[in-house]
């Protein structure tokens, strides 16, 4: 009878099997991780796509634009004119005036803004009866689109059968409070500001309410317990632990209020006369019915790098201010 063999393998040849095992094992995982990232590749192609079809080309493209004098209409090709159409923007007395109406819209608009949402969403933070259907009130605006808003104020400031002057007239008997409310500089200027409060107020204090709901309960049990109550405990605990609240919400606001345009272009026109022609009205109006894209593209870069400023220098104030301990 044979005898069956048991010879051990020298070991350089089980060192050798057991790398050749482990190079195998490697190259699989490198095979599966390289699928990995060609599959997680594939599922994010759509939104990078949108993001340079809708974003970066178009940023790309009005930035050479605006370095170029160009009429869609007439011209069949850009002629490069460098800086002209900058330095001419700020000797246009058009763009100026609309610059002006912006920055006056921006400044009232954003500070009710900041004051009222802050306000209410202060109210909303406290345990009081009915607080869900004043949470839900005060998202009610959020859902109407903007343009149909428009519309509904135009109808009640009608002078002559507007709701409001209605209500003034005959139900306060204060018919000398009556005004032609969108056909005054001063009070169709007020009238796009109080739309556009209606509607992001909610918005913004939705905001405030999420940044009050993050702070730790144990925080605000500590500040009761050393007699922190009422304004006090609103001074030197919920507004200090809102720091970061602050750069969101006024972010928000500083681009809300510098890109208005569906308030003045669905009630006022920019009227009367040019009282309330904001730039982006600007910027719309030399695009779309002028044609010169040129001068356009140079006047929304100009809207463009103000908005970045001020949202840098909230953010660095505000960043400035929080490390500082105030």
């Amino acid at each position: 009878m044979g005898m069956i063999s048991t010879q051990v393998p020298p070991p350089a040849l089980r060192v050798k099997a057991t790398q050749s095992a482990a190079h195998v094992v490697d190259a699989k995982k490198r095979n599966r991780r390289r699928k990995g990232r060609y599959t997680g590749f594939f599922f994010i192609l759509p939104a990078l796509l949108f993001i340079f079809v809708f974003m970066l080309y178009p940023l790309v493209s009005s930035g050479y634009m605006s370095l170029t004098e160009y009429n869609f209409v007439y011209d069949d090709e850009p002629k490069f004119i460098g800086l002209d159409n900058y330095v001419s923007a700020f000797e246009d007395p058009q763009f100026v005036t609309s610059l002006t109406n912006t920055i006056v819209f921006a400044t009232i608009f954003f500070i009710i803004l900041m004051v009222v949402s802050l306000s209410i969403a202060l109210f909303l933070f406290q345990k009081i009866r009915f607080i869900s259907f004043y949470r839900s009130a005060i998202f009610v605006p959020l859902v109407v689109p903007l343009s149909l808003a428009g519309l509904v104020f135009l109808w009640i400031l009608q002078p002559n059968y507007g709701l409001l002057n209605h209500v003034l007239a005959e139900v306060f008997n204060m018919p000398f409070l009556a005004q032609p409310w969108l056909s005054q500089s001063g009070t169709a200027m007020g009238s796009i500001i109080a739309l556009s409060l209606w509607a992001t107020i909610g918005f913004e204090t939705i905001l405030f309410l999420a940044g009050l709901q993050s702070i730790s309960p144990e925080i605000l049990e500590a500040a009761e317990l050393d007699g922190a109550r009422g304004l006090k405990k609103v001074f030197l605990i919920l507004l200090p632990n809102l720091r970061e609240t602050y750069i969101l919400t006024a972010t928000w606001g500083i681009l809300h209020a510098l890109k208005v345009f569906v308030e003045p272009m669905v009630m006022t026109d920019g009227g009367p006369g040019t009282s309330t022609l904001v730039l982006y009205q600007q910027v719309y109006l030399t695009a779309f019915t002028y044609f010169d894209m040129g001068y356009a593209s140079a006047m929304g870069y100009i809207l463009g790098i103000i908005i970045l400023v001020l949202i840098v220098l909230n953010f660095l104030f505000l960043r400035k201010k929080g490390d500082s301990g105030v």
